[in-house]
């Protein structure tokens, strides 16, 4: 009789247990590209060092001033060939307004940042299972524009010698550029392609318009990098291609996340499964009493049933085995 309550708790085992390579098998690399529930310490962490990794880096490029100007005149050139140099147009209407520009240049200096950390704690909160291949795509777009500061120095158009371009942060004594007025020294003057105002815009609006539910806040992601665009142009801190440079590195970023995780981030479940336990690893038998085997995690604890009864030679079922008595 013992034997037999063996064998079928064995067989039970055998239903309940997941194969055990479906979560030992996986390697260090498999696990990973595999999302999983991001850590707020570590996210604040590796936020604000890359931040201020990519600002050493980013005014660490030597402002090659003669360079940056003849790239300048040579795009500014180019443009007008193609016929779209509308930026000094646009510049001179939006500054004829003043309340208008002034906006713009608050707007040139703040929403960059203020846009981009708000999409990212709102991955962290709503979309976590989103949030790393996300903030991969916005890393690997960042990183990527360092090497055209370096390989491109660009002026913007406020700086060309020769042209109309105006400096709307200085006519207007705002503080809208971090290379304008008293701030000029503390950012490289000549790193503005790509643009990563747009860059970033892009990956925020993108990011709203296909993970929100809402359809006017969808449609506001949209128009947030349209918005961008002409801010930066009226402003005269870029030139519109350098919003096609930006673009670019963008298309890098997520081809990086698309190869890592092996779908673009919207694609991902919007929640990480919770972890399953490696039923022979010394921690799998902890928080179950009394020393139960890892498949009865789960199992209603219940006597199990005796097998089906099977009938003799002569058709008559077999006598029950009595108890042993005692006494």
């Amino acid at each position: 009789m013992g034997d037999t309550t063996v064998t079928t708790l064995e067989g039970r085992e055998a239903a309940v247990l997941p194969p055990v390579a479906d979560e030992t098998g996986r390697g260090p690399l498999r696990r990973l590209r595999t999302p999983r529930r991001p850590r707020l310490w570590f996210e604040i962490a590796l936020i604000a060092v890359s931040y201020w990794t990519y600002s050493l880096i980013r005014n660490a490029v030597p402002e090659q001033k003669a360079e940056a100007l003849h790239n300048a005149d040579w795009l500014w050139k180019l443009e007008h060939q193609l016929g779209l140099a509308v930026e000094e147009s646009i510049n001179h209407a939006v500054n004829s307004v003043t309340w208008l520009i002034v906006g713009m240049n608050y707007y040139y200096a703040t929403l960059h940042f203020i846009i981009t950390l708000g999409v990212l704690i709102w991955l962290y909160r709503s979309h976590p299972g989103r949030y790393a291949a996300t903030r991969l795509v916005l890393f690997a777009t960042t990183g990527v524009a360092l090497v055209g500061y370096y390989l491109y120095p660009l002026a913007p158009p406020r700086l060309m010698t020769n042209t109309g371009f105006i400096d709307t942060v200085l006519v207007h004594d705002t503080w809208g550029s971090m290379a304008s007025g008293d701030l000029k020294n503390m950012s490289n003057q000549y790193a503005a392609m790509p643009s990563m105002h747009i860059g970033w815009s892009v990956w925020s609006g993108l990011t709203i318009f296909a993970l929100a539910r809402v359809p006017w806040v969808r449609v506001l992601g949209l128009l947030y990098p349209a918005a961008t665009l002409l801010v930066i142009v009226a402003t005269a801190n870029h030139f519109w291609l350098d919003a096609v440079g930006g673009l670019i590195c963008l298309a890098f970023g997520y081809t990086v996340a698309r190869l890592w995780y092996g779908k673009l981030p919207h694609a991902l479940p919007r929640r990480v499964a919770p972890r399953r336990t490696d039923p022979r690893s010394p921690t799998a038998g902890r928080g179950r009493a009394g020393g139960c085997p890892p498949a009865a995690a789960g199992v209603n604890a219940e006597k199990p049933s005796e097998e089906p009864s099977r009938p003799t030679e002569d058709g008559h079922p077999p006598a029950r085995p009595r108890p042993p008595s005692h006494g």
